[in-house]
């Protein structure tokens, strides 16, 4: 027997695609009787048609992905797209080399192992990248005799 109507009208009332308006095979008869929105809209609410679960994508693989990505696989050259300072910054890696120095300087001149006018000098060679790292920094001022560690 042909449902195509029910099917379209129940697609309607369902607020879904035909293919996704299931009709119970049990009860093609009572469905077939169906001429009416009303009569559709009765089927729907007694459960002789219903619609089907939307189909979802499994995110299996992408957390997969995810965990190992986190572990730092999946990050070589054939898998970037964008350029060196596309992925990260150049001022990002700028601030996270110039924030440590700056710090280990305010430390000393806290501490007083360091007057004001060393502080100013060493602050404005950090700026110019003179120090690539905090322990390049505290190397300089050792060899340089400023501090005694």
């Amino acid at each position: 027997m042909d449902l195509k109507y029910q099917k379209r009208v129940a697609a309607e009332l369902l607020k879904c695609g035909e293919t996704r308006v299931w009709i119970d095979p049990n009860k093609a008869e009572d469905v077939a009787d169906a001429i009416t929105r009303a009569d559709v809209r009765t089927l729907i609410a007694s459960g002789t048609i219903a619609a089907h679960q939307k189909t979802g994508v499994s995110r299996g693989r992408a957390n997969y992905r995810k965990a190992q990505r986190a572990k730092g696989r999946r990050r070589g050259q054939g898998s970037r797209k964008g350029k060196k300072h596309a992925r990260k910054p150049s001022k990002e890696t700028w601030m996270q080399a110039i924030r440590p120095i700056r710090r280990r300087l305010k430390e000393l001149r806290e501490e007083g192992k360091i007057d004001t006018g060393t502080y100013r000098k060493y602050y404005m060679q950090a700026k110019g990248g003179v120090f690539k790292n905090k322990s390049h920094l505290d190397s300089h001022l050792r060899s340089e005799g400023v501090i005694k560690e």
